[in-house]
């Protein structure tokens, strides 16, 4: 079952704490990320807690190996469910990382969803999406990452092409049907996610933006509830 994680992109305590009022009950996990963790820090991540949440912590760790795994350790201690770390790090960050125990979920960052190809040219003239993804996906995989961070257009193509690994994936770039993209290009509707088996979704403005969080919400749910059955047919 597709679980959505709601992101806690916000400045103020006092918004955090009226989201997880609002949500309690009918969202387990929440999305801290630079932008509330800079401005709060570990009190972010407690009020989630208080509220009876999960806390990934989007913070996209991307350093020397050493570093990487202190900053794990230390995610450990706060208590997190899972960090995000980017994949382009190379493969003894990440095994760094993996090594780390005990230790949150590791969530490894592939091609950020406000990307596309023309924005990855300047690493590489013939760089494309969908090819970097497979192989950071890959890479993050072999040196024990838990789950894959991508767009859900990428899931099917690979499932398709890494077949034996048996992946998780976490897609931010989720949109409702008819709803503004904002500065997301790479995008799926909550049900195309739930007809994909996806495990993990990122939702952020169409929930928190919202004149009523909760009613979207329990929208979002509701959509996803009535495609999932599809879910076995693409797997």
């Amino acid at each position: 079952m597709t679980q959505v994680i709601v992101a806690l992109d916000v400045d103020t305590i006092m918004r955090e704490e009226q989201l997880l009022t609002q949500l309690k009950d009918t969202i387990t996990f929440y999305k801290v990320g630079l932008r509330l963790f800079t401005a709060h820090g570990k009190r972010a991540v407690d009020l989630v807690h208080r509220h009876g949440g999960k806390v990934f912590l989007d913070l996209k760790f991307h350093d020397i190996p050493q570093t990487v795994a202190h900053a794990v350790k230390e995610a450990q201690k706060l208590g997190v469910y899972a960090v995000s770390i980017h994949l382009c790090g190379g493969r003894d960050m990440l095994a760094a990382a993996a090594e780390v125990s005990p230790r949150p979920k590791l969530w490894g960052v592939t091609v950020l969803t406000s990307m596309q190809d023309k924005d990855l040219r300047p690493l590489h003239p013939q760089a494309k999406v969908a090819s970097f993804v497979k192989n950071l996906a890959r890479l993050g995989w072999v040196n024990g990452v838990d789950g894959t961070i991508c767009s859900g257009q990428e899931v099917m193509f690979l499932r398709r092409s890494l077949k034996h690994l048996d992946m998780k994936f976490i897609t931010p770039g989720i949109r409702p049907a008819g709803g503004e993209l904002h500065d997301q290009k790479r995008v799926m509707s909550p049900e195309q996610a739930a007809e994909l088996g996806i495990d993990y979704i990122v939702v952020g403005r169409p929930i928190t933006h919202a004149i009523d969080p909760l009613k979207a919400a329990q929208s979002i749910l509701s959509s996803m509830k009535h495609a999932a059955p599809h879910s076995l047919e693409v797997r």
